[in-house]
């Protein structure tokens, strides 16, 4: 069986460019085989607020940036909206490959839930970043982000806009989980609300850092 575990890859004393650098050639789990590529964060190493995602989409994969697609616009607008510059953020994800299946017709990636198990694996990265950039506040972005930050029996819908302790070691610092903006766009009819629920959540967030 194979192993799942990014920790033989983290350099210690790294910095944020040495820790993405090393984590272009992870092997923690078998995820990194299918995936174009690595998706490490991007942001401000400064950054008071990180917010995690659960993996890299489609066009994160090819881009080898997180939330460049889709979500990350919907993610920009409730941030602008809730008074926090998209640009003074650190974002990240829980899982650094995407995952997907593909379908017959026309060839198109889908997105797959990672289990635990590839949560776990990349944990180190994650516990890495966060280390370094020593935020004020985590933003944990929909379930697997949160369970990667919480452990997996945390349920977003039962504290969802509470400043939580995170489960990893962080001196000082809050997490408040709500949902992933890929939740708004399947939303359907209640789209605008489900935003709507995510801008107040991070309402919260801006109000924590003034």
């Amino acid at each position: 069986m194979a192993e799942y575990d990014a920790g033989p890859y983290v350099p210690r004393g790294a910095d944020l460019t040495g820790l993405r650098r090393a984590a272009a050639g992870c092997r923690g789990c078998p995820l990194y085989a299918d995936a174009t590529q690595t998706v490490f964060g991007r942001g401000e190493p400064s950054a008071r607020a990180v917010l995690v995602g659960e993996q890299p989409g489609d066009q994160e994969d090819r881009q080898g940036r997180p939330f460049v697609g889709p979500a990350g616009k919907v993610l920009d607008r409730a941030l602008a909206e809730a008074g926090i510059d998209p640009g003074e953020v650190y974002v990240t994800s829980a899982v650094k490959h995407f995952k997907f299946t593909v379908q017959e017709r026309g060839k198109r990636r889908i997105h797959k839930q990672p289990t635990l198990r590839e949560v776990s694996a990349c944990r180190p990265w994650l516990t890495a970043e966060l280390e370094l950039i020593a935020p004020d506040i985590v933003v944990a972005l929909g379930a697997t982000a949160a369970k990667a930050l919480m452990g997996p029996e945390f349920r977003v819908t039962r504290q969802r806009g509470e400043l939580l302790t995170p489960g990893v070691p962080l001196d000082g610092a809050r997490l408040l989980a709500t949902v992933h903006p890929a939740a708004v766009l399947r939303a359907g009819e209640d789209r605008e609300a489900m935003f709507q629920g995510l801008v107040a959540d991070l309402r919260i967030v801006a109000a924590r850092l003034s």
